[in-house]
């Protein structure tokens, strides 16, 4: 087996300095065409290693363009999973990668990584991906080949770890906050768009934040919890009440464009469980695949819920919500304008 211990990030390593920098000017320079091209430079140069083919980000406001030129310089962007010191590293050690030569083949009968996804999607034929690197059905945990498999890096089954293929502009909208929206190019169904990072928390640090999020009405906490999670805990047995999520995931002090995505009752994303170089089942990544054609200039959105008014999939994902929601900020009216919108973003 391949030697494989890539470096771990942790929360209290996040850097700081350039948003305590902007924080400490004064309010014109932040509204500046300088500070602008200063927040689009600094996504470039912290992507630019783990993505260097994406599409570059930029930062629109034509709505209130001369008040907010940029978001608040309030987060470190960047796409790297932030461990808290609770939290265990990536499980390296029972990380297992398959055998193959060149590219994995999709009716291989040896396929180690086949034959995981397959645990878990057996109706489905080949890899959760298609040919062209979409996903053919959401609701499923997606597990990639990794860094010990003998495989290519082209192989079909690597998709979320070569990062994000599309354009997408972080932009104001006008009852919303800042949005996130497609490029000039439409984003066919199933496409991957990016994860959701920033720092893994357990859930109980998870809870104590929510509760001061919730105050001031913004929240950035997103459950990792899936349906494959509660099946694969042996002690739950058939009482699904009795299974506890572990780990949370807050996108407020570190994140990338993914903290930007608005809600609504009927979204053109949805949030997919994936496994590159992990072994324990309990930490996936937070992919961020189409469920439909997006078109160009199209916000993307996603539900806050975990669930959509025709949602078919099985995973039980959902963003944190404590706190009582009658009186906490964050449960404010639902904006998103969809035909069969739900009035609120929350649960």
């Amino acid at each position: 087996m391949l030697e494989f211990a890539p470096k771990v990030f942790y929360s209290r390593d996040i850097p700081h300095a350039l948003q305590d920098l902007m924080n400490s000017v004064e309010a014109p320079f932040r509204q500046s065409i300088m500070a602008k091209e200063m927040f689009e430079a600094a996504i470039y140069e912290n992507t630019y290693e783990d993505e260097p083919d994406a599409p570059r980000i930029s930062i629109v406001n034509d709505v209130d363009g001369d008040l907010e030129v940029t978001p608040a310089w309030e987060f470190h962007y960047s796409n790297r999973i932030w461990h808290s010191d609770d939290v265990p590293p990536p499980d390296f050690t029972n990380l297992r990668g398959c055998g193959c030569e060149g590219y994995c083949d999709p009716k291989s009968q040896t396929c180690s990584c086949l034959k995981r996804q397959q645990e878990y999607s057996g109706h489905i034929p080949g890899f959760i991906y298609d040919d062209k690197g979409r996903l053919k059905q959401r609701g499923f945990p997606i597990f990639e080949c990794n860094e010990l498999c003998g495989c290519l890096e082209g192989c079909r089954n690597r998709v979320v770890q070569h990062g994000r293929q599309y354009a997408v502009n972080i932009r104001k909208t006008t009852n919303k906050g800042w949005g996130v929206f497609a490029g000039r190019q439409r984003i066919p169904k199933g496409s991957f768009i990016g994860i959701y990072a920033g720092e893994l928390l357990s859930e109980n640090e998870g809870e104590e934040r929510g509760i001061k999020y919730n105050k001031f009405g913004r929240t950035y906490l997103f459950q990792l919890d899936f349906y494959h999670l509660r099946l694969n805990e042996s002690d739950v047995g058939d009482n699904d009440d009795e299974w506890q999520t572990k780990y949370v995931m807050d996108a407020y002090h570190a994140g990338n464009f993914t903290r930007f995505l608005n809600h609504s009752c009927d979204p053109n994303c949805a949030m997919n469980a994936c496994y590159t170089n992990e072994a324990n089942l309990d930490k996936p990544l937070l992919a961020l695949f189409t469920r439909c054609e997006v078109q160009p200039w199209e916000e993307l959105s996603f539900s806050y819920t975990g669930y959509d008014s025709d949602e078919e999939d099985d995973e039980d994902q959902h963003a944190s919500n404590n706190g009582d929601a009658g009186r906490d900020a964050v449960y404010a009216p639902c904006l998103c304008g969809a035909r069969k919108c739900k009035g609120y973003m929350f649960k």
